[in-house]
């Protein structure tokens, strides 16, 4: 069936309390009409036991949904782990309908399955590494789709590791990760690899079966890679063929994923501390594969360097964007309740007065705060003349944020307001600039959690769009006050100074990290100020 090459990876054994078992995984064991050691159980579900549709042993869980409310749609119990052990986890879901999801649970909201992949066996998974010891929270929630007609049964089967015939995962010593796949109608056209830096295959996979659900669990060193999936008959894995999708994640990130393509499509990627979401690690003295060019470089020498390695991007358009942050641009940080992540509303150290579904929150219409969400421009697209691509659909610099929030920031600049005309619910703020600033007009000011964000977002357009920024200056009042009318430097006196303030205030955080992957993802360059912060003053000065 499969074939799966993997290398450089040590394989341990450890003990059930260490990689945090499911009890009654297999759900084999029932008290009362309730699977046992389930103890948190919605009331927006029931659940039965079934032997007539199971995964592996002698019954599966038959689950009821019964409302489309998810907030009553969870079912969950706790598990210890220990910090530092990698903990790989998975189910098995048979949808009867499509008109529910069912999302995996693991410490947080996690991956989604495909509805529309009825009557047979698909498997979630997500690799999580626990930074301290504790419990933590494992289970599912169920999501109501468009076709959703008020109940529906999907069936669950052997959750993963469990203590109750399972066998629990292997540690992985460098980084461990997961390849998915949901096959097409002609699964045998499917194949895919990973290579290294020396052309070396070092993870491979084919011979599938058709409309079956897979997960591959992968453990790599540290260093640079090429993932690449084919199909043999030139015509993707979807979506005349089939629904089928794939998606590589190593260390709880997603580094490539995809569906629809031709004969094939690769993504590039580097692991460990020297890798391109490495954070602050490296240097231009020790850099990742992709930034291998700009080794040893500083000043604007370096920027130039960036730029090449950075530019040509594959412009997906401004409608992706809506895509992008459906798939990435939920809380998973804070709440981590699965909702919008709005820079304009979150309140980092408590919780929000309106929270955003993806998709059907979109704007829209909306006529104060709370209203709707839509794509902020964190670089105003008037100061690069409109809706040009791929300035106007580049991700690095798009933000989900309130329709109305976002209107009021308008295209002013970014600064510290000392005189406040209007305050967002978390403290985000427009007004007139403070004393000593350097600049006297309007700004607008995030709070102290997204500056960093909102900077390194600068950083990167000053660098992608080297050859036209210096354009760009007299293209409205607010860029004339930002610009400097050059390619090198880019920014007046007194935004760099801001600018760099906000760097190194608010350090890169996951959430960058993981939504830098993303947009690698999403159109093929990264962020180089989220990977290696230093940059900033290699080029800039401290």
């Amino acid at each position: 069936m499969r074939k799966v090459a993997l290398i450089v990876c040590t394989t341990l054994f450890a003990s059930h309390t260490a990689y945090a078992n499911v009890e009654n995984g297999s759900f084999e064991n029932w008290t009362a009409g309730v699977p046992e050691s389930w103890t948190t159980i919605d009331s927006g579900i029931s659940l039965t036991q079934s032997a007539s549709q199971v995964k592996s042993g002698n019954s599966s869980a038959a689950i009821s949904v019964n409302t489309g409310s998810q907030g009553s749609t969870d079912f969950r119990q706790s598990v210890n782990v220990v910090a530092g052990q990698p903990y790989s986890a998975s189910v098995w879901v048979r949808h009867t309908e499509g008109g529910v999801k069912a999302r995996l649970y693991v410490n947080g909201y996690r991956g989604y399955s495909t509805a529309n992949l009825v009557n047979q066996w698909q498997q979630l998974s997500y690799s999580y590494t626990p930074s301290a010891s504790g419990s933590i929270e494992v289970g599912l929630r169920f999501y109501d789709g468009s076709s959703f007609d008020g109940s529906e049964i999907v069936y669950v089967d052997d959750f993963e590791p469990n203590s109750d015939g399972g066998s629990a995962p292997s540690a992985c010593n460098s980084n461990s990760g997961s390849f998915e796949l949901v096959t097409d109608n002609y699964a045998s056209e499917t194949s895919w690899q990973i290579t290294n830096s020396q052309s070396v295959v070092v993870a491979s996979g084919s011979g599938y079966a058709n409309n079956t659900g897979y997960s591959e669990v992968l453990c790599l060193d540290d260093a640079s890679y090429v993932f690449t999936i084919d199909d043999s008959y030139g015509d993707g894995i979807c979506c005349n063929v089939g629904m089928g999708q794939y998606s590589l994640v190593f260390n709880g990130v997603t580094l490539a994923s995809g569906s629809d393509f031709a004969s094939s499509e690769s993504s590039s990627f580097t692991l460990g501390t020297t890798s391109g979401g490495g954070g602050n690690g490296g240097g231009s003295g020790g850099l990742s594969a992709y930034y291998a060019s700009a080794q040893g470089l500083t000043g604007y020498s370096l920027k130039s360097s960036l730029y090449n390695i950075i530019k040509g991007h594959t412009s997906q358009g401004y409608g992706a964007l809506w895509t992008f942050y459906n798939a990435h641009g939920r809380d998973q940080y804070y709440e981590n309740d699965g909702s919008i992540l709005d820079i304009y509303s979150e309140n980092p150290s408590g919780s929000e007065s309106y929270t955003y579904t993806a998709v059907s929150d979109q704007c829209g219409n909306y006529s104060g705060e709370g209203n709707c969400y839509n794509r902020e421009h964190s670089f105003p697209r008037s100061w690069f003349g409109g809706a040009v691509e791929p300035m106007n659909s580049d991700v690095h610099h798009i933000f989900a944020t309130d329709g109305y929030v976002n209107s009021k920031r308008g295209s002013y600049p970014f600064g510290e307001v000392g005189s406040a005309t209007f305050t967002s619910s978390n403290g985000s703020r427009l007004g007139s600039a403070g004393a000593g600033s350097g600049f006297t007009g309007t700004v607008f000011e995030p709070i102290d959690e997204f500056k960093g964000d909102i900077a390194r977002a600068y950083f990167y357009m000053a660098t992608r769009y080297q050859n036209v920024i210096g354009n760009w200056q007299s293209n409205s009042t607010s860029s004339n006050a930002v610009l400097d009318g050059s390619s090198d430097r880019v920014f007046e006196s007194w935004s760099l100074n801001l600018l760099k303030s906000w760097h190194q205030q608010d350090p890169v955080s996951q959430k960058e990290l993981d939504r830098n992957e993303a947009a690698y993802s999403h159109q093929g360059n990264r962020n180089p100020f989220i990977d290696y912060s230093q940059f900033v003053s290699e080029i800039w000065g401290q």
